[in-house]
């Protein structure tokens, strides 16, 4: 076998057959010669030979009709599913007169997409099993999307329609490397937009909730999965981020884990170490002794008892480090596996703080890592989606905290997990979301927060034990628990702010439900809902659509450079457009200008405020009530080294940068939730991005002779406002952060001469050397933060207009004032793309009422053409 029947297999998602056409011997020359009597022998099973078939077809280019390459008639799939079912599934698929699903969601028993139908049990009562698969069916088949229902496209055509365009454009890109004059601007330009049609938007669920919530057990439901994550028991809990997304490259299970640096590690044994020193004689109160415990818990678990009594330099020796070289070598290590429980158990030493085993203690290396990143083979709700188990709210590793802080900032979901006996009384896992609800809000990009509430199967005891009286029970239970959350949410007035009532959903499950179905049916326990909702983040139609416009318009541009009947019309249309930018230029100006003058005056309230209140402010923090003075003093020492932030075990953190902004960042949220909406319906500014238009639709009619070039404009100008989403999706994240970011500089100097305390007090002092220093600053500090997010503002703003401008104008003076006669003749492939594409805008305008979160992935970047 050769490189480019493995690669092809891989493309098409039937990596899984590598071996087989391997063994049969299959090179590149014998699968060119491949008929539809060799697949048979080849794939065995339906589904994945039809898809098969299909791409083989679409390589050959165009042996078949349209409609042929892009599906198969129902009758002739119909025809095929017969062949390998049995006889009551043909009476079942004759008379129910549908196509199979070609991905079932995974359920209680069913590998995540990779059966057709669940098996049925040996009866001979036709009629019974005929009932019995139409139920399976209903409960595990994908909801139904518009898409699917109707007569458009659908999810798989979209497959392979993207498929079908890559393979035509990297034809066509081939070929421009092979013509005489492919130094030429025209050419190098055409390539280069070639290559910048491949994105991999991928959408993250943040996964937040207390050690033994079900977080585990939750993901592992959701994504059919039974053993991926280890449920946490008493003794261990997750202690490092945990990715999880679809391995589509490869049939096997795969762990990354990637390490912090030595140099990382070096600096955090120093910061623990001095950290048992420093409090050596403050009491033995209980914060003191869990504190003890964590850190007697890390290093034990990568040094056994040897770090006590030795020094950094001595435990950063190489011989501790000899089961983990890629520590060493700063590399990831990659863990290869056959099932999810293998996986599962090599793991465990990465990710669990759970060193201990009875009176044996093993080498983990968790304290060591950053991320682990867990693929799973061909699980489609996964396969554009990344879900993130975090740990608690940050880390005392500088290089942790600020991926928890960069991830948290960018989950367009975040799912917060309790059980749904503590759902309101858990004060941790309401202080998550107060503590980062601005990281994921105005910070972020975080558009909906779901309150899950496992183990809703658990009732307290009843006197109905029949089983309609424990069901009516839980249903109660679960509606009494959803109002109970939405009254607490309504509660947090400062988390509104950020999120509004249509932000917050609240899920009842029951993870064990869901897979026995003791008391409760499949869709009783709202997992199903959850994996639809993960199929609607997953949907790709729009990353086809933006690829499929993009091919459409560099093909349209190729064609239109061939033409010679365009001279008398270049310069009328270029002055056109030329007229056109300008006046859409000053449309996009003039509402952003307006939106730096509202956040100028909120700022400059902002700043009076801080002034006049930032003694009250650090009160709170430094003379904090109920606290005696010897347990402060180690908190505050943590506060000061590790730049102003803490996290306490089982507390609130406490933050002296974000307490200081906190008047700053008051006076503008409501503003800024407006300019900059996460929910991105209308866009940034209002939406003004979105109405750019160079009106080339109107020209189109004006200018015939020049119609392709215009289409070009026309994909370009979609092109651009898609990035320019991206950028101010990015960029707004550093302006809003810049308030707590410029207060953090600015109070360096002063964490550091607050560290350096050591003897009697030390408190005294701290408290004094930061009082000192805010008191001296303040008529500067909070002017400077003002400034710094103005002038960010100012940049963004520049960005946009130097960004639309340049693209369009370099755009029309390769499209209308150069043409290039030696350029390949791809007629043929155009009047494919084109008709791809006007399948996909048709099926879009259809399904526009029905798509949920296809605003949240690449569409959300991709505006409605002219």
């Amino acid at each position: 076998m050769d490189d480019f029947v493995r690669n092809k297999l891989t493309e098409w998602g039937l990596s899984e057959y590598i071996q087989k056409f391997k063994d049969e011997g299959i090179d590149k020359k014998c699968f060119d010669n491949l008929n539809d009597q060799d697949f048979p022998d080849l794939i065995l099973k339906v589904g994945p030979r039809v898809r098969f078939r299909t791409s083989f077809r679409l390589l050959k280019g165009g042996e078949n009709s349209p409609n042929q390459e892009t599906s198969d008639s129902p009758a002739q799939f119909q025809q095929e599913c017969e062949k390998t079912a049995g006889s009551d599934q043909v009476v079942f698929l004759r008379q129910s007169h549908c196509q199979i699903p070609d991905f079932p969601l995974p359920g209680p028993d069913l590998p995540a997409f990779h059966q057709v139908l669940p098996s049925t049990s040996g009866t001979n009562d036709n009629g019974k099993r005929q009932l019995d698969l139409q139920d399976e069916s209903r409960k595990w088949s994908s909801p139904p999307s518009k898409r699917q229902r109707d007569s458009g496209p659908g999810l798989y055509s979209e497959e392979n329609i993207l498929s079908d365009v890559k393979s035509i454009m990297r034809s066509v890109q081939n070929r421009l490397t092979t013509v005489s004059n492919q130094e030429n601007n025209l050419n190098k330009f055409l390539r280069n937009k070639i290559s910048d049609l491949e994105t991999d938007k991928r959408v993250l669920v943040g996964v937040f909730g207390k050690t033994g919530a079900g977080k585990s057990s939750l993901i592992n439901a959701v994504i059919g999965e039974k053993k991926l994550l280890p449920s946490g028991r008493i003794s261990a809990c997750t202690s490092v981020m945990i990715k999880v997304e679809a391995n589509m490259k490869s049939p096997k299970y795969e762990a990354d884990i990637e390490f912090i640096t030595k140099e990382e590690w070096k600096d955090e044994l120093w910061s623990l170490l001095n950290f048992l020193g420093d409090n050596a004689d403050q009491g033995n109160d209980q914060d003191e002794e869990e504190d003890y415990l964590d850190i007697d818990e890390k290093l034990s678990a990568v040094y056994g008892e040897e770090w006590k009594n030795k020094s950094p330099e001595d435990l950063m020796n190489d011989k501790y480090f000899r089961e983990i070289p890629e520590f060493l070598q700063h590399r990831n290590k990659i863990l290869p596996c056959e099932s999810a429980e293998d996986l599962s158990a090599e793991c465990v030493k990465y990710t669990k703080n759970g060193s201990k085993d009875g009176k044996e203690r093993k080498r983990w290396y968790w304290p060591l890592v950053k991320c682990v990143t867990v693929r799973v083979p061909k699980n489609r709700l996964l396969q554009h989606v990344t879900i993130v188990d975090l740990p608690g709210t940050g880390d005392r590793n500088k290089s942790r905290d600020e991926m928890w802080k960069s991830v948290v900032g960018s989950c367009s979901i975040v799912w917060i997990v309790t059980e749904i006996n503590r759902a309101v009384a858990e004060k941790e896992t309401w202080e998550i979301l107060k503590s980062a609800s601005s990281i994921m809000g105005n910070g972020g990009e975080c558009q909906q927060i779901h309150f899950i509430c496992t183990k809703s199967d658990h009732v307290e005891d009843s006197d109905d034990h029949s089983a309609a009286g424990v069901r009516a029970l839980i249903f109660k239970s679960n509606m009494e628990a959803k109002e109970e959350v939405i009254k607490e949410f309504n509660k947090l007035h400062k988390v509104k702010k950020h999120f509004s009532d249509e932000c917050f959903k609240v899920f009842t499950v029951s993870s064990k439900e869901f897979q026995k179905k003791t008391l409760l049916e499949p869709d009783e326990t709202e997992i199903p809902k959850l994996q639809e909702f993960l199929q609607n983040l997953n949907d790709r139609h729009s990353e086809t659509l933006n690829y499929v416009s993009g091919a459409y318009g560099i093909l349209s541009l190729i064609q239109g450079a061939q033409s010679r009947n365009m001279a008398g019309s270049t310069a009328d249309v270029c002055k056109d457009l030329e007229e056109k930018i300008s006046h859409e230029l000053e449309k996009v100006r003039r509402p952003i200008e307006e939106a730096y003058m509202t956040f100028e005056k909120c700022l400059i309230e902002g700043v009076k405020n801080s002034e006049s209140l930032c003694d009250k402010v650090l009160k709170s923090i430094l003379q904090p009530r109920g606290i005696n003075g010897s347990a402060f003093h180690k908190t505050l020492k943590c506060v000061v080294e590790n730049r102003g932030v803490h996290k306490p075990k089982d507390k609130g953190p406490i933050n002296i940068n974000v307490k200081l902004a906190s008047y700053l960042t008051d006076s503008i949220d409501e503003e800024f939730k407006k300019t900059f909406p996460n929910e991105r319906k209308c866009g940034a500014f209002n939406g003004v991005i979105n109405t750019f238009s160079l009106g080339t639709e109107e020209l189109i009619q004006k200018y015939k002779d020049v119609e392709l070039q215009l289409i070009f404009l026309k994909t370009e100008e979609e092109k651009v406002k898609m990035v320019l989403s991206k950028i101010i999706r990015e960029k707004k994240k550093i302006v809003y952060n810049s308030l707590t970011t410029t207060m953090e500089a600015n109070m360096q100097d002063c964490y550091q001469k607050a560290a350096g305390f050591r003897e009697k007090d030390s408190l005294k002092n701290m408290r004094n050397t930061i009082e000192q220093h805010v008191h001296s600053s303040k008529n500067s500090m909070f002017k400077q933060a003002k400034d710094t997010m103005l002038g960010q503002l100012r940049s963004l703003k520049d960005e946009i207009l130097k960004t639309l401008k340049e693209t369009m104008q370099k755009s029309i003076e390769l499209s209308l004032k150069t043409d290039d006669y030696s350029l390949p003749d791809f007629k043929v492939e155009l009047a494919k793309v084109k008709k791809h594409y006007d399948d996909l805008k048709k099926t879009q305008e259809e399904d526009t009422p029905q798509i949920c979160f296809a605003q949240w992935g690449e569409a959300a970047d991709a505006p409605t053409t002219n």
